[in-house]
């Protein structure tokens, strides 16, 4: 690899951020299909593949904001203006992606490390799709813990969703992030010396 190339890898971790704002262009087919094979590349132990997307297609979003309304009253929530704002969160970007865990019981490979592997799946899909000039939002909050939800969407109830992508076109120029002093988080272990 050049260290041009290696650059722009770099480049291209360092720029991803959270875009609220997100308009059209999304992107298409082809497009995704480039993320989500990224995204599946992921560390994986046993090669379990426990991560799945569902894709939200622009045409689909008012039918998924009514069905994340529903989700909130099955949930508890009783505020009409807290139901009616979360069936217009899908319109917060083109498309939306949904990241699945889906739990596996393995001898030698526990629940956290099957939701790790989800966890940097994402990343993954993230940072391709930044690759291909697109931004993005990656969103939970309580209603991903709906059981209704997740029925209506064909998971079991033991399924995670570990996240709502928003994916689109920043609706404005994100200034670029700091650097990042290392310093606070990074450490070098040294094994104590022996007692004589």
């Amino acid at each position: 690899m050049t260290a041009s190339a290696l650059q722009l890898i770099h480049d291209n971790i360092h720029q991803r951020q959270s875009i609220g704002q997100l308009i059209e262009p999304a992107p298409d087919t082809a497009q995704l299909n480039l993320a989500f094979a990224a995204a599946l590349t992921a560390p994986d132990h046993h090669r379990l593949k426990p991560t799945q997307f569902i894709v939200i297609d622009t045409a689909q979003r008012a039918a998924f904001g009514s069905l994340l309304s529903a989700a909130m009253a099955d949930l508890g929530e009783t505020d009409p203006v807290q139901i009616e704002r979360v069936k217009l969160h899908p319109f917060r970007a083109p498309i939306l992606v949904i990241a699945v865990t889906k739990i596996q019981q393995h001898a030698k490979v526990p629940e956290f490390e099957q939701i790790l592997s989800t966890g940097a799946a994402i990343q993954n899909l993230l940072l391709s799709l930044q690759a291909q000039g697109f931004a993005s939002m990656w969103r939970s909050g309580a209603v991903v813990e709906s059981v209704f939800l997740k029925h209506a969407l064909g998971l079991q109830a033991q399924d995670i969703i570990s996240g709502i992508i928003y994916l689109g076109t920043a609706a404005k120029v994100i200034p670029i992030r700091e650097s990042v002093t290392l310093t606070p988080y990074v450490s070098h272990w040294v094994a104590a010396e022996s007692a004589e």
